[in-house]
């Protein structure tokens, strides 16, 4: 297990299925939480291939922060299909102080263990992270 700066570990799950995602392209999306009294990033919910943004966004809950992974797939406008791996540090404005501070001094360490990733997103809501968002950040 990696060790994050806050003294965060981060279990050895995420890393693979990370690599499941971004390697064979086995999820569309992965949740990512952090256990307090553990002490560590564990995975919280996988998104199969067939499942959609609409899907991914219910997952995230609206409360509670989480780091997530997002494949999302686009056309080019040289009409080639592509794919970018986004990293979401989703913080709802009403999760508690502490929560957030936790997330917020965890995540560079996190997204280090994460080797691939493309773009990062920080939302407080899900206006701040809606398909559009997601679109203006692939070109």
């Amino acid at each position: 297990m990696a060790n994050a700066a806050s003294g965060m570990a981060v279990h050895d799950d995420c890393k693979l299925r990370f690599l499941e995602l971004k390697a064979k392209r086995t999820h569309r999306f992965i949740v990512y939480k952090i256990e307090e009294k553990q002490k560590q990033v564990v995975v919280d919910k996988v998104g199969e291939p067939i499942q959609t943004y609409e899907d991914f966004a219910a997952s995230l809950p609206a409360e509670e922060c989480r780091y997530a992974i997002y494949d999302f797939d686009f056309v080019t406008a040289e009409n080639c299909q592509k794919s970018k791996i986004f990293f979401i540090a989703w913080c709802p404005d009403v999760a508690k102080v502490r929560s957030k501070m936790i997330y917020a001094s965890s995540k560079d360490r996190f997204k280090r263990e994460l080797d691939g990733i493309q773009v990062e997103l920080q939302a407080t809501d899900p206006t701040e992270m809606d398909l559009d968002v997601f679109k203006s950040r692939v070109n």
